[in-house]
C-alpha cells in the first residue's frame, strides 16, 4: 500500500544540490568539519511560535528561519531520537528527547552564563527510569509535560520539573482494575501522550488496541475504548473541539470520538495512506484533513461530511507526507508529488497504489471550509539552493514545513496558540448526558419525589434540633416528659368539660359560685394550654399562638353574663368579656418543681383572687348607692355609668329590687324593655 521511496528522496536531493555555496555561521562551521558523513539527516521538525523550524541532527539542536539558513546550533551530548519532533511551551523552552533523557532547551540563555541545556528526565532514581522514551506533549492549560516509557507507563510533570503523578495500562477504579483486555502481561503504553488543550485530558493507546482518556492532573482515567475491532495500530490527534481523532494507517479508516464519552461520532474510509505515521491535521474552523496516495486531500467538516480536495493533480500524483496547518490556523499547506507514471489496484478491500519516477513537487495553500486555494506553485532546483538546508538529507516534511514557515502567500495573518484554541474550543457543545432512560414525566415524578423526602429530612432534622434543646428535656427525661405532657392534655380535657357544664347553667338565675367556679375553670384552662404551648410543647420554649376565646361568641363579638345575688342587698350587673391570653391574670412558671402540687394551688389562689375582685366590685356598688342619694348630677360628674345587659331579665326581680336598682341607674334602665 505504498510507493518505493529512495525516488522521490533523489528528487529532494537534486532540488537542493543545484546551489551555489553560501556563507555559513562559524558553529555551522565547526559542525561540518566535525563530520564526515556526506548525508547528514535531520529529525522530525517543529515550527514554532515564532516561525522557527526546529529539528535535531546527530546531538545538535538546529534553529532555522522562514529562508532556511541556520539561526542557531545548541550542542546536546545526547543522540536525538529522529521520529520524535521537539515540543515548546509558551516560554520558548523547549523539551527533546535524546536516548532515555528529555532535555530542556533554554534559547534564551544563548550567549550568557546560564545554562542552556539540562536534563529535565532521566535515568535517575529520583525523577525517572531507564527505558525508551516512546513520546511527550505539553498541556498549556495545566503547565505540564507527559512522557510516555515504554514498559514502564506514563509520567506526568509540572514544568518547572515536579513530579505530579505516573500511571501504567492497568489502572484501578472502585476496586476494579480496567485496561489490557484479560490482563495480559505483555500489555503496555504504544503511543505517546496526546493532549486535548480545551478538555485538559490526554489520550494514550496501549497493544491490545484500547484508547485511554486520562485527567491531566490525576491519573484517574475518564473512559476506555476498545477499538481493537478495526486495528490495534492507530493514531490519535486531538481536535481540540470536542472531538478526538483516530487513524487506522493500514485500514485508510479516519474515525471521530466524542470526548466526554469516547462514542464514536463518524467514521470514513479515506484513500491509501503513504506512511504508518501520518495523521490529519485540524483547523481553526473544525475541519479535519488528512492527504493519500491516491492524490486527493480529505476533509471531513464538524458535522461529518467528507469532501475531497486538490483534483486537479490528483490523477497522476501522491500525498505522503501530513499537511501542516498554517500559523493563521484557517488554512493548510500541502504537498503534491507529481510522478511519471501512477497505477491503482484494489485487491480485497485494499488499494495498493504503484508510482515511478517524480517529476517536481507542488505546494498548495488551502482553506477546507471553503474548499479556496489561495496558492499553488511547482518548485524545481532551485528550491534550497541558497539556504544552509542544502547540506542535509531534505525530506518532504523538512520542505513542507519550510514553506510553510514562510507563509507561501498565505492571505490570513499569524495568530497565536491560545487565539487558536479559543476558536476551536467555542466549537465544542458538550451534550447534557441524562441518568435516566425513562420518559420526562417519570423522571420530573422522581425529581418531585426525591425532593419531597429530601423536605422531609430536613424538617425532621430541624424539629430533632428545636425539640432537644427544650429546658424540660435539659431537667428532666424522655419519659417524665413525655407523661407530664400526657397529664396536661388530660387536665385540658376535664377542664374544657367543666366549662363547657358551667356555661349552661349560666342559661338559669345562679348564684355567685357559679361565676367563681367559671372563672377559675377558664384561667386554670388558660394555664394548661399555656404550658402544652411553651414548656411542655413539641416545639420552642417561646410563647405559642393566642389561644381563642373560651367563652362562647355572639355574631363575633365577646357574649356577656349578667348574674344578681340574692344574699346581697344590692343587685348589680357583672359584665365578663372573654379573655384574651395577653390580658389573662394567670402566669406559667416553668422554673418551678413539684408541677401537679403548683397545678392545684395555683387553680386555688386564682379562684380566691376572683372572691376578692368580686367583693371590691360589691363594695364599689354599694358605695355608688350611696353616692346616688347625693343626686345623679354628681354621678356624671365623676364619669360614673351603669350599663344595661341586654342578657338581663328584669321580670325575675322582686318590686324592692327593681326599685333599688331603678335608684342606682335612674332613667337608664326601663324594666320593660329587660
Amino acid at each position: 500500500m505504498g510507493i518505493p521511496g529512495r525516488p522521490l528522496v533523489l528528487l529532494v536531493w537534486m532540488l537542493t544540490a543545484a546551489g551555489v555555496g553560501v556563507a555559513q555561521s562559524p558553529e555551522f562551521k565547526k559542525f561540518l568539519d566535525s563530520t564526515d558523513d556526506t548525508e547528514l539527516k535531520l529529525s522530525a521538525p517543529y515550527v514554532g511560535y515564532d516561525g522557527k523550524i526546529y529539528a535535531c541532527c546527530r546531538k545538535n539542536l538546529f534553529a532555522f528561519e522562514s529562508d532556511g539558513t541556520i539561526s542557531w546550533i545548541i550542542p546536546l551530548n545526547y543522540s536525538c531520537h529522529m521520529d520524535i519532533a521537539p515540543v515548546s511551551d509558551e516560554r520558548g523552552k523547549i523539551f527533546v528527547v535524546a536516548e532515555d533523557k528529555v532535555l530542556r532547551v533554554k534559547p534564551s540563555n544563548i550567549g550568557t552564563s546560564e545554562q542552556v541545556v539540562d536534563i529535565f528526565y532521566g535515568p535517575n532514581p529520583d525523577i525517572g527510569v531507564s527505558g525508551e522514551i516512546i513520546g511527550i506533549s505539553i498541556s498549556i492549560s495545566s503547565s505540564a509535560i507527559f512522557i510516555t516509557v515504554k514498559h514502564h507507563g506514563l509520567f506526568a510533570f509540572m514544568l518547572r520539573g515536579t513530579r505530579l503523578w505516573s500511571a501504567g495500562p492497568v489502572l484501578n477504579r472502585f476496586g476494579y482494575l480496567q485496561g489490557c483486555k484479560d490482563l495480559a502481561t505483555d500489555c503496555y503504553f504504544n503511543s505517546g501522550p496526546t493532549v486535548d488543550q480545551c478538555e485538559g485530558s490526554l489520550y494514550i493507546s496501549n497493544t491490545e488496541g484500547q484508547l485511554y482518556a486520562l485527567y491531566t492532573l490525576s491519573p484517574d482515567f475518564r473512559w476506555i475504548q476498545d477499538l481493537s475491532s478495526v486495528d490495534k495500530v492507530f493514531l490519535i490527534t486531538p481536535g481540540n473541539n470536542g472531538r478526538i481523532y483516530i487513524t487506522f494507517p493500514e485500514k485508510s479508516v479516519l474515525m471521530a470520538l466524542d470526548v466526554s464519552t469516547g462514542n464514536v461520532l463518524w467514521k470514513h474510509t479515506v484513500g491509501p495512506l503513504g506512511r504508518i505515521d501520518i495523521s490529519p491535521v485540524v483547523d481553526s474552523n473544525g475541519w479535519v484533513s488528512i492527504g493519500s496516495l491516491d492524490g486527493f486531500l480529505y476533509s471531513v467538516s464538524p458535522t461529518g461530511d467528507l469532501k475531497k480536495f486538490l483534483k486537479s493533480f490528483a490523477l497522476d500524483s501522491v500525498i505522503r507526507v501530513s499537511p501542516i496547518l498554517d500559523c493563521s490556523g484557517f488554512a493548510l499547506h500541502v504537498t503534491q508529488t507529481h510522478m511519471e507514471a501512477k497505477i491503482s489496484r484494489l485487491i480485497g478491500n485494499y488499494t495498493y497504489v504503484s508510482a515511478m519516477n517524480p517529476v517536481n513537487l507542488i505546494f498548495s495553500v488551502i482553506s477546507p471550509a471553503t474548499g479556496a486555494v489561495y496558492s499553488r506553485r511547482k518548485f524545481s532546483g532551485d528550491v534550497l539552493s541558497k539556504s544552509d538546508l542544502r547540506f542535509f538529507r531534505s525530506e518532504e516534511r523538512i520542505l513542507l514545513a519550510l514553506l510553510a514557515s514562510g507563509r507561501n502567500n498565505s492571505p490570513w495573518p499569524c495568530y497565536t496558540t491560545r487565539q487558536k484554541l479559543s476558536w476551536t474550543c467555542s466549537q465544542a457543545n458538550p451534550k447534557n448526558l441524562s441518568v435516566y432512560t425513562a420518559n420526562e414525566k417519570a423522571v420530573v415524578l422522581l425529581l418531585l419525589f426525591q425532593l419531597a423526602i429530601t423536605l422531609l429530612l430536613a424538617a425532621s432534622v430541624r424539629f430533632c434540633w428545636v425539640f432537644w434543646r427544650k429546658k424540660k428535656l435539659t431537667e428532666e427525661d424522655l419519659g417524665k416528659f413525655l407523661e407530664k405532657r400526657r397529664s396536661l392534655h388530660s387536665r385540658r380535657t376535664e377542664l374544657t368539660r367543666i366549662i363547657s357544664e358551667l356555661e349552661k347553667a349560666t342559661e338559669e338565675p345562679m348564684a355567685e359560685q357559679v361565676l367563681e367556679q367559671l372563672e377559675g375553670a377558664v384561667n386554670a384552662k388558660e394555664g394548661v394550654e399555656a404550658k402544652l404551648s411553651t414548656s411542655y410543647s413539641l416545639g420552642r420554649d417561646g410563647m405559642g399562638p393566642r389561644p381563642k376565646p373560651l367563652l362562647p361568641l355572639y355574631d363575633g363579638k365577646p357574649k356577656s353574663y349578667s348574674f344578681h345575688s340574692g344574699y346581697t342587698e344590692n343587685v348589680f350587673s357583672t359584665v365578663f368579656n372573654a379573655l384574651s391570653y395577653s390580658s389573662s391574670s394567670f402566669e406559667t412558671s416553668d422554673e418551678d418543681e413539684g408541677e401537679t402540687e403548683e397545678d392545684s394551688s395555683g387553680s386555688g389562689d386564682r379562684m380566691a383572687a376572683a372572691a376578692r375582685g368580686n367583693k371590691a366590685l360589691q363594695q364599689e356598688s354599694s358605695s355608688g348607692s350611696r353616692k346616688s342619694q347625693l343626686g345623679w348630677e354628681e354621678e356624671e360628674k365623676v364619669g360614673f355609668n351603669v350599663l344595661e345587659n341586654p342578657l338581663f331579665r328584669g321580670e325575675l326581680l322582686d318590686k324592692s329590687s327593681r326599685n333599688r336598682l331603678l335608684a342606682v341607674g335612674g332613667a337608664h334602665f326601663r324594666p320593660g324593655e329587660a
